[in-house]
């Protein structure tokens, strides 16, 4: 019989963290499964639910927060955490069982993801323009990110000595799935790059191995580039922006200027074509009709 009503959730998630960083999970992903199962914890309790990991309490959980306007991806994910979880639970033999076996995810929609407009590229990096330390770091992340295609939190966690401006590349040392990779990057985001590092030089954590520092005495993580890049897409009049569509734009723009897409699935750390389709599905249509353009078929 099943101990999940004696157990204390709360108490064993120092336990659940440990034994996580201890697979390398990355502090993005640690940090979502926390928490996730926090969210439901204050949930069950708001709700006067017990403690405890039951199916049908879970699904009531993850139905809430789609009818409070969550994106699907956003539930997804909590749901995944409290699954992931469960498991550890029962590897620890803390469950008998694994309460939330086979719980389906919530369905996701084909959402389009828009590329940005190249005025709008142009309005994102004329809101960096400045000389002080915080417009030298901001334009030089979204160059960098713009040009590779690379996920923010690879881009957040990126040290110092991964970084070899004079040939143009940057070790990303631990992308989706503990895999690193070798990414190019051209002489614009260079010279940005290079700019910011002389910024660098005179900052109070210059020392520190990362690449990317906070202002003042602060390091800068997932959600202070998060944060910035927000809040310099709201200086350039960006609209639902979230870093992810630099990701998504930077994909098509490299398909668009007719890089290929073994190149493509190379730069950006992608293992199938099919996410080639779901990146870059917002231009597909104009990248078709230039190429219908170029192939002249109607000229009889």
């Amino acid at each position: 019989m099943a101990i999940e009503h004696t157990i204390d959730l709360a108490m064993l998630l120092p336990s659940w963290e440990l034994a996580l960083r201890a697979e390398r999970k990355s502090d993005h992903t640690v940090n979502s499964y926390l928490y996730g199962v926090r969210l439901y914890l204050d949930w069950c309790s708001a709700n006067d639910h017990p403690l405890i990991l039951d199916r049908n309490q879970v699904n009531a959980f993850v139905a809430e927060l789609l009818a409070s306007g969550l994106e699907p991806t956003t539930a997804r994910a909590r749901q995944l955490a409290l699954r992931r979880y469960s498991v550890w639970l029962v590897e620890e033999d803390e469950l008998d069982s694994d309460p939330l076996l086979g719980l389906k995810p919530p369905k996701l929609d084909e959402k389009v993801v828009p590329a940005l407009t190249d005025e709008q590229i142009h309005g994102l990096i004329k809101a960096c323009h400045g000389k002080d330390f915080r417009d030298r770091r901001d334009e030089a992340i979204i160059r960098l990110m713009l040009e590779t295609a690379m996920r923010a939190g690879e881009c957040a966690d990126i040290n110092l000595a991964d970084l070899d401006i004079r040939r143009g590349l940057v070790i990303v040392q631990r992308g989706k799935s503990g895999k690193g990779r070798i990414v190019p990057f051209g002489l614009q985001t260079g010279r940005s790059l290079d700019r910011y590092l002389r910024a660098r030089r005179t900052h109070r954590l210059a020392d520190s191995p990362k690449l990317w520092l906070g202002e003042r005495s602060r390091g800068f993580t997932y959600w202070a580039l998060y944060d910035t890049l927000s809040y310099r897409a709201d200086q350039a009049g960006i609209e639902g922006f979230h870093p992810h569509i630099l990701r998504h734009t930077g994909a098509s723009r490299w398909l668009g200027a007719g890089g290929t897409e073994g190149g493509l699935m190379a730069v950006a750390g992608w293992k199938t074509r099919d996410m080639i389709d779901r990146y870059t599905k917002s231009t597909a249509a104009a990248r078709a009709a230039e190429e219908a353009r170029g192939l002249n078929l109607g000229d009889l």
